[in-house]
Formats: structure tokens, C-alpha cells, sequence
């Protein structure tokens, strides 16, 4: 095997990088109607939300190629696609997304996935019921309608979300299937971060938008050395899976023609197992302006952003300082050669493996900018604590467990009263494994981590915290809106379905 920095490559299988564009996800359009029509009483706080954009979403098989010197493979997509389509939603715009559950009961023969389908909005306010909760399952043929109320945590316009995104959450088939395909992002806009560079609201942040305004769903995949080359997944590895193929928008290691100008990109990793680093091959500083989708209050310059799988980092890349024809390539600085997690290693810029070329080949007006200030945060919840609770992440004789347990999603192991707020305190009892800990319905703060303030660009809203080898954090968070079943989990999401998971409730 060939080792390139942090990637082992499979020395059977070079592809040529850098000769097929970065694909652009479509937008998805909403329909006129759905039948039968969605029933009202299946969804809490239906009324005052009412729907005003329907979405009709085949979840089906389709053949993908990715990369020119590959043969098709096998994906599940939504509607087929590689990367699902990308949503524009608007807050006090609600809306419902019926999923249809295409895929073959006896599945596609590749022994990879599960096909049952629970879809999850990471990490959007939403009720139980439309949350993707692991458990709530449904096979081939049958469909599920998701509805989303688009209003904001506690009606406080300052708990606004930007970058989210999308996916199967399937109980211990997460990782499979999200491998396969069922990804894709969504966009919620409101006054300040409205989508608009041309906005004249003097609330709105005229950030890069329309065709500036980019998603960049990170993945690495595996492809098999027998003649079909198919997409493979080593699905008996529970320490985590690396592949050896770095993909953009499902293409491996594409190119983007840029103009000189700046624009937003909205990075997303979706793993399975791997954490990135990137950074500019030139060592430009990057602009950081969000984290899981929440703004930060200033932007942030940073050479080098990590982003741990289920993570979003908006950056902003100004490329009016590159003259015509300069060619520049986004990075991986991480080093990361097991599932277990990264060697804590930061690669320098001419070792590190290039995932993304761009090439800068034009000039074009551009009327957008980045504020000093962003977004204000929400008040702290510290003050309306009524409860500590702590979550231990081990590894008990080969399985993950949270507390000592394995997930039940039959069995609720936390039950959080509504309209209070709690500090849960989140403990990686090993000194091999990295843990990127998820939390459903509400964005989190973190108040320490190993008894110290956090890092600026994660000192805001979040719902990933990574825990590294032996770490301890301590978060706050308020319970509000919904009552129901979530979970709290980690996000390699082979150790999610292996089974790194914990149901809680919020109850009356």
C-alpha cells in the first residue's frame, strides 16, 4: 500500500485526479400536492405551521460513477442522486417532506445497507415524530412525512440555524446507508443570514449567495480491486472505516473553476470514520463565519479548520487576491490512519493530500461582504440549570456503549423535564478512540472542556462536540417546544451502529 501523508491508497487502483468538475447538488423543488395529503394529527404544533411548500422524495437505487475511470456503482439515493438535492427553506415558512421508501426489500446484492429508512434533519428544531429517531424505522414501499415547523428554539430569533444537513438514521445501519448515498444539506435563511448578497434589509449580512454560496459534502470511499470496482465498505470493522478515495459532492478529487471574488462555502463531513483538517495549499487564512450551522458572533481567520464527521464549518474564501490562472487546491491536514481516530498529528501543506483543485479563471463583480459582526448569541443558559447528568462513551469487550450500555430504543434512559435547562457533562473514558457526540432537538454550549473555556471558533452554539482520547466536557443546553424521544450518540456513525447510542425524553 501506498502511504500519501495521512491516506493509504490503494496502489491497484490510481485515478487520475482533477479532470471532472465539482458536481453542484440540484435544488429541490417543492410540489403542488401530495396524496393521499399528509394527516395533521400525526405532528405536534401542526396548527400555526401549516405547510406552505410540500416535497414529494424517492428514496431509490441508482448506478453513480465517481470519478471517469470508474465503472458505475451501486447508490442509494434520494431520488437517486449521488448527494441529495439541496434545500432553500425560509423561517416562518414551514414545510413537509415525504419520504418514499423505493429501495428493494431484499436489497441490492452488494451486502452493504439496510433497506429501512428513518431520515433525519441534522440537527433542526423539529418534533420527535419528523426527527428520524433511530427506531422509527419503515421498509420498502411504505413513505413517511417529516414536517418541519421553521420557527426558532423558544421563538428567540438569536437561536436561527443556517447550515444543516440530512440523512438516513436507520438503527445500527446508519453508517451503511448514509455510505451509500442518503445525504444531502439544507439551507434555512431568516433577515440577517437571508441568501441575498443584493439584500437592502440593513439587518442582512449580504453574505455570498446564489451560485457564491457552495456545498462541499466531504466523503471518503473505498472501491473494490475486482473488475467492477465497486464501491466497498468493510462492514465487520468496528473501530471505524477509512476509505482510500477522497470525494466532493460524490466525485473524487474534482476541480472548481472560481471567479475572483469571495465566496461561501458550506463544508459537511459525512464520514464514515474520518476527521478532516482543511486548509488552502497556499496558506491562506480562511474566514470562518459558522459552526454546525450556527453563526458565530465575529468571524473567525483561521489557516486550518477541523471538521469531524456530522460537523459543518461555513468558511468564506476571498479569491480576488489570486491573479487569473492561479491554481490552488483544498487540503487535509489530518493525519488519520484507523477508524479509532486521528494521531493527533498536523500534516504540513506539502504533504498533506489534495481533495479539491481550483482554478481561478475569471473576474466578476462582487457586491457581497463579511461583517464584523454576525449573529448575537442567545443568553446563556447556564442561570436556568436544574439538573447535571453524565454521559461515559466506552468500549465494553468490543462494544460501544454510553454509560455501560448498549442503545435500546425501546428503553429511555433519561427523562428531561420541559422548559428547563441542563448541564450534561460528556466523558471519553479511552485514551484510543475520538468520539464526535451528537445531541438531537436543541444546539448546546460548551462551558469547559478539561476544565478550560473552548476553543473561539466552537465557543457558540453546537450539536457535534468531539471528545478525544480522555477528554471531559461540560455543556449546557435548554429543552423546549417538543416533547417526544431523541438520542444522543457518536457520530462515526460506525460506532453509532455499533452501539454508541442513548434514548431521552423530554417529557411534560
Amino acid at each position: 500500500m501506498q502511504q500519501t501523508g495521512a491516506f493509504v491508497r490503494d496502489p491497484q487502483l490510481f485515478l487520475t485526479p482533477f479532470i471532472q468538475p465539482l458536481p453542484i447538488p440540484p435544488l429541490a423543488k417543492p410540489v403542488a400536492a401530495l396524496s393521499p395529503p399528509p394527516d395533521s394529527t400525526k405532528h405536534q404544533l401542526w396548527a400555526g405551521h401549516v405547510p406552505v411548500n410540500l416535497y414529494d422524495v424517492h428514496v431509490k437505487q441508482a448506478l453513480h460513477r465517481f470519478h471517469p475511470d470508474l465503472p458505475p456503482s451501486i447508490v442509494w439515493g434520494f431520488d437517486g442522486l449521488p448527494v441529495g438535492a439541496t434545500y432553500h427553506a425560509r423561517y416562518g415558512e414551514p414545510f413537509l417532506v415525504r419520504f418514499h421508501n423505493d429501495l428493494l426489500p431484499q436489497g441490492d446484492g452488494t451486502g452493504i445497507g439496510k433497506p429501512e429508512i428513518a431520515i433525519h434533519l441534522h440537527n433542526a428544531h423539529t418534533a420527535s415524530e419528523s426527527d428520524g429517531f433511530p427506531g422509527d424505522f419503515f421498509p420498502p414501499a411504505a413513505f413517511k412525512d417529516n414536517h418541519y415547523t421553521m420557527f426558532m428554539a423558544g421563538d428567540d430569533e438569536r437561536e436561527a440555524l443556517g447550515t444543516l444537513w440530512y440523512h438516513d438514521h436507520r438503527a445500527d445501519f446508519t453508517s451503511q446507508n448514509v455510505y451509500k448515498g442518503l445525504a444531502g444539506m439544507m439551507f434555512f435563511f431568516d433577515e440577517v443570514d437571508s441568501g441575498d448578497e443584493f439584500d437592502p434589509n440593513p439587518k442582512a449580512l449580504r453574505l455570498p449567495s446564489g451560485d457564491y454560496d457552495v456545498p462541499l459534502v466531504l466523503a471518503d470511499k473505498k472501491f473494490t480491486a475486482t473488475p467492477d470496482r465497486a464501491m466497498f465498505m468493510d462492514i465487520f470493522n468496528t473501530d471505524g472505516f477509512l476509505g482510500d478515495q477522497y470525494t466532493v459532492n460524490a466525485a473524487v478529487q474534482p476541480y472548481f473553476e472560481v471567479a475572483r471574488r469571495k465566496y461561501r462555502f458550506r463544508v459537511l463531513n459525512v464520514g464514515p470514520s474520518r476527521f478532516y483538517r482543511i486548509a488552502l495549499s497556499t496558506g491562506q487564512a480562511m474566514t470562518v463565519i459558522a459552526n454546525d450551522g450556527n453563526l458565530l458572533p465575529q468571524p473567525v481567520e483561521m489557516e486550518h479548520v477541523r471538521v469531524t464527521v456530522a460537523e459543518r464549518i461555513d468558511v468564506v474564501v476571498d479569491f480576488s487576491k489570486f491573479r487569473i490562472g492561479t491554481v490552488l487546491y483544498l487540503l487535509n491536514l489530518e493525519d488519520q490512519i484507523s477508524g479509532k481516530g486521528t494521531t493527533g498529528k498536523i500534516l504540513n501543506l506539502h504533504e498533506a493530500p489534495k481533495m479539491m483543485r481550483f482554478i481561478v479563471n475569471r473576474d466578476v463583480p462582487d457586491p457581497s461582504r463579511v461583517p464584523s459582526f454576525l449573529r448575537e448569541l442567545p443568553s446563556h443558559p447556564e442561570p436556568e440549570v436544574v439538573r447535571t447528568r453524565e454521559f461515559e462513551f466506552d468500549n465494553k469487550n468490543g462494544i460501544w456503549t454510553i454509560n455501560g450500555k448498549q442503545f435500546d430504543f425501546n428503553r429511555s434512559d433519561a427523562q428531561v423535564k420541559q422548559g428547563t435547562a441542563e448541564r450534561w457533562i460528556l466523558k471519553n473514558a479511552s485514551q484510543d478512540w475520538e468520539h464526535p457526540v451528537h445531541i438531537h432537538l436543541e444546539e448546546h454550549r460548551i462551558v469547559k472542556r478539561n476544565g478550560r473555556a473552548p476553543a473561539v471558533h466552537e465557543s457558540g452554539r453546537k450539536d457535534v462536540t468531539v471528545l478525544e482520547p480522555g477528554d471531559t466536557v461540560e455543556l449546557v443546553m435548554r429543552f423546549r417546544d417538543f416533547l417526544g424521544r431523541y438520542p444522543i450518540h457518536c457520530h462515526n456513525t460506525v460506532h453509532e451502529d455499533h452501539v454508541m447510542m442513548l434514548r431521552w425524553d423530554v417529557v411534560k
